[in-house]
């Protein structure tokens, strides 16, 4: 799995060259650097995404903007090409973490 840090470099570039929508106010908790098993995922305040997941020895990826908000699901992409992300808890605080559980991987997120 990539490191964080080229996870992050990865993320800002792309905003750079793609027009991202801003996550809304009633969507801030989703915004951060969100780890779970064989996953990472980054959610930027200015709606840049970049996800990293190992399955099934497939290591998959995405780098683009935030499209829009489906209820609690999130679609990310280019034009036509898009990926709706599954969110089937949305962010809560558990104790002193946040957590959240996206296609099915629960996610905690980094401070």
């Amino acid at each position: 799995m990539h490191s964080l840090k080229n996870l992050i470099v990865l993320a800002l570039g792309f905003a750079l060259l793609a027009c991202a929508k801003p996550i809304p106010k009633e969507k801030a908790a989703y915004v951060g650097e969100w780890h779970g098993t064989a996953m990472a995922l980054l959610i930027t305040q200015d709606g840049s995404v970049a996800y990293r997941r190992l399955e099934g020895g497939v290591n998959k990826s995405i780098d683009a903007p935030l499209k829009e908000f489906q209820g609690d699901n999130f679609v990310v992409g280019i034009g036509p090409m898009s990926t709706t992300f599954v969110v089937s808890v949305p962010p809560h605080a558990d104790g002193d973490a946040w957590k959240m559980t996206v296609d099915g991987v629960e996610l905690t997120k980094k401070h």
